[in-house]
């Protein structure tokens, strides 16, 4: 029980705003991602949220990898999203391929600010 959890709060993004608001576009990039940066999904599931008018609105969505899992939630109205990507390292140290696949997605929606987080999990504290 080894593994890496990246965490990323992003804001004000300027990237392309169709993959904020359209769960295809959303999913197509985040599927695309995992697979590119040689992670293996083995499902997606992505929502997609409306507003009043029944227009699309923001986008929730997972997906679950052999190594572990990629979650993502968008609020377009403030250009806002979430992202979490967190993969096992017990087989073989999948943590550069977290950080492309983090790291890539960030670059496509651009944001102008962004706190990001490092936790490694799995590792008890020394003297435990």
């Amino acid at each position: 029980m080894n593994g890496l959890h990246l965490i990323g709060d992003i804001y004000r993004c300027r990237g392309a705003h169709d993959t904020l608001i359209r769960r295809a576009a959303l999913e197509e990039l985040c599927v695309g991602e995992c697979r590119d940066a040689g992670l293996t999904p083995l499902g997606a599931y992505f929502y997609q949220f409306e507003n009043g008018e029944g227009e699309p609105a923001g986008v929730t969505g997972t997906v679950v990898l052999a190594e572990s899992h990629l979650a993502i939630h968008t609020w377009p109205e403030t250009g806002d999203a979430t992202l979490d990507v967190y993969v096992c390292n017990f087989s073989r140290d999948n943590s550069a391929r977290a950080r492309q696949v983090f790291h890539r997605v960030i670059e496509v929606l651009a944001p102008a600010e962004i706190v990001a987080h490092e936790v490694v999990r799995g590792r008890l504290p020394v003297g435990v």
